[in-house]
This record gives C-alpha cells, structure tokens and sequence, in this order.
C-alpha cells in the first residue's frame, strides 16, 4: 500500500497517470488507484478511482478500507485510542494502525493524495516518479493481520462460552443457572453475528484476490522473458499469502448447548 501525499491537485492527477505508465509496461503492478481530497470537515473524498475489480469499485476491499480510515481517524491522540473503533478495518487494509495514524496525521485538510494498491519490486521506480511531482510517500508492505484478528475473536469467545458452561453445571440455584444460560445465549448470538461478518469479509478477500490474478494473467499472456517471469512472481506471491491463512480463520459455529 502506498499513499502519495500533494499540496496540488494536478500533482495528484500528474502522479496518479504515472503509476499507470508504469502498470502498462509492467513494472509494476497497481489493482487500485484512488485520487482523494481531504475536505475541511476532515473527511476525505475519492474524486477519481480505477481497478481491477469486477464490480468496478473499491468498496469491500483493502484500498477502500484504507481511503475510509483517512477520513475516520482523528489528527491528534494515540494510535490506539485512534483506532479503537476501526480496527477492523485496519486489518482488512492490510496495514498497521501507526501507519494509518502517521498518514492521517500529515493528509490535512486541502490537501490530495494518491492511494494505490501495487506490487513493486524496485521501490526507486515508483519513489522517483512520486518524488518529481513533490509528492510525500508513506509505504507500507501487506500485512497478513485480519486472519490472525478473526481468529484470536474466536478463541477468546470459544474460551469464555466454555467457562460459562462449566459455572452453569456447577450452580444448584436455580436463578444462577438462569443467568448463567442466559449470558451464554447472549455470547451464541455475539458469535453467530460475528460468523456472519467473518464469512462476508473472507468473500471478500476471496474476490479481491481473484480479480488480482486474473488481472495478471492477462499481463501474462502479453508478456515475454524477465518481464513474464516477474509478473508470474507476484501472481504466486499474492496467492501464497492467502494460503498462509490459519485454519482457526475459518470459524466454527458454537455447538449447542
């Protein structure tokens, strides 16, 4: 993930179609590019986007949880306090919450960024274009965190269903049980709401995955020698990472009591 920050917008603009030369000749590789505009109110608005996505938008993806986070988080405070309510969708863009703070805190209203989704090889190319136009870049490599998130939230809800159990068998009175089963139908609809959220964010890493390799298997078909091997490399790097996944990623519902 890149974030390119200007004073101008042309600059923006200007970088923006340079990153697309570069995709055309493959040097690297860009799935999303948004052109975004910090507004007064301190929201950010995407004023001009492409990828490679089938619906044609970014929403439900790693560079549209990205955009949304740079309107979202405070200018001042701590990253954690920052990002206690948008931790989700830290992970689902793939990045640290420092990263998203470091970048809010510098994005002020006025000014424009470029947002992009690449892969890269040699960070100098993609540097000194930025670089040229003015522009500020914030990097960062993905991050595989949202698997390893979904899966501590079920090991701690797991955990303290079975605890819950266990006091619920122990108690002899009866208004105890009473609330011990009721605090466990509480934690079964928390867990089933949380399933359905997890099966909705992994169709969506599924579908963003997809678009990227078939995006570069249609490079691949056009390409020859140093330049087709180096777009098979990322096709492979991009499927590889998703099946580094956990196992526990794939949540189980709770059995019945």
């Amino acid at each position: 993930m890149i974030v390119v920050m200007f004073d101008e917008e042309s600059k923006a603009y200007q970088a923006s179609k340079a990153l697309a030369r570069l995709d055309a000749t493959s040097e690297i590789s860009v799935y999303a590019v948004a052109v975004v505009k910090k507004n007064n109110d301190g929201s950010v608005s995407i004023v001009e986007s492409n990828n490679v996505f089938a619906a044609g938008a970014i929403e439900g993806t790693a560079i549209g949880a990205l955009v949304g986070l740079l309107g979202d988080v405070p200018v001042t405070g701590a990253a954690e306090g920052a990002m206690a309510g948008s931790m989700l969708d830290v992970d689902r863009a793939g990045v640290s919450a420092e990263f998203v703070k470091d970048v809010s805190d510098k994005l002020k209203p006025g000014k424009w960024a470029v947002v992009a989704d690449i892969s890269e090889e040699d960070i100098t190319l993609v540097d000194n274009q930025m670089k040229a136009f003015g522009g500020h870049i914030f990097r960062q490599t993905w991050q595989n965190v949202e698997e390893e998130q979904e899966a501590r939230e079920e090991a701690s809800i797991q955990a303290e269903m079975k605890d819950l159990r266990k006091q619920e068998k122990a108690e002899s009175r009866a208004e105890k049980k009473a609330e011990f089963h009721e605090k466990i139908e509480e934690l079964r609809e928390k867990w089933h709401n949380k399933l359905e959220q997890f099966k909705m964010r992994s169709g969506e890493r599924k579908n963003e995955t997809e678009a990227k390799i078939q995006h570069l298997k249609q490079k691949l078909a056009k390409s020859r020698g140093k330049t087709k091997s180096t777009i098979q490399a990322r096709a492979n790097e991009i499927q590889n990472r998703n099946k580094k996944a956990p196992e526990t990623a794939q949540p189980q519902t709770i059995p019945s009591a």
